[in-house]
């Protein structure tokens, strides 16, 4: 089951960057990220620490913005994927990226975006089964199959094509996506970017 859902996962996430590849000049390919971060860190909620494991791979790509979001700061429309190395839950997600810049080679990155994952949303055991214990025991309970995703990052600007940002993303439905468990998911780590325009 969890093959079909990475599947459906990552071809849904092709399908996004495919349509943004095809839209108008200004919504141009502007940035592409390559990072690894470190999975499940849990900094809201440490005692689900032990429960995921593995790095993540965070590929991303950002685009230019559009005239329509200039009335909210002109952030950057952003397609991302975050695969778990072990196999553990992986990630895609389409958002929003603003950058503050901190003089001349220095930002700061905040990001807003709507994620899809295909780890575990609620135990499939009734309570008073000892392998609902167990399952609780090893899994982090996400209690949507669909996720809010918030981000910062730090970046420093090597030159004018490459940069390096320390990025820390928190995935959570709110209590807005879904209802009941919401133990989320933290990642963090380092990542390239690469300009693309010119």
């Amino acid at each position: 089951m969890a093959g079909r859902l990475e599947r459906r996962l990552f071809g849904a996430a092709a399908a996004i960057m495919t349509i943004a590849a095809a839209s108008p000049a200004e919504a141009r390919v502007e940035e592409a990220s390559l990072g690894l971060l470190a999975h499940n860190i849990e900094v809201i909620d440490p005692k689900n620490a032990n429960k995921e494991d593995g790095p993540a791979i965070d590929a991303q790509l950002t685009f230019s913005s559009p005239a329509m979001l200039r009335a909210i700061g002109s952030p950057r429309p952003y397609v991302a994927l975050a695969p778990n190395i072990a196999g553990e839950t992986s990630f895609a997600a389409v958002g929003l990226t603003w950058r503050i810049a901190l003089g001349e080679a220095w930002a700061i990155e905040p990001a807003f975006g709507y994620a899809l994952h295909d780890g575990e949303v609620s135990n499939p055991f009734p309570n008073g089964d000892p392998r609902a214990t167990l399952f609780t025991n090893e899994n982090v309970l996400l209690g949507s199959g669909d996720l809010f995703r918030s981000s910062i990052g730090l970046t420093r600007r090597l030159n004018d094509r490459v940069g390096v940002q320390a990025f820390f993303v928190h995935y959570s439905h709110g209590q807005i996506l879904g209802s009941g468990r919401n133990q989320g998911m933290d990642q963090a780590g380092l990542r390239l970017s690469f300009r693309l325009d010119d």
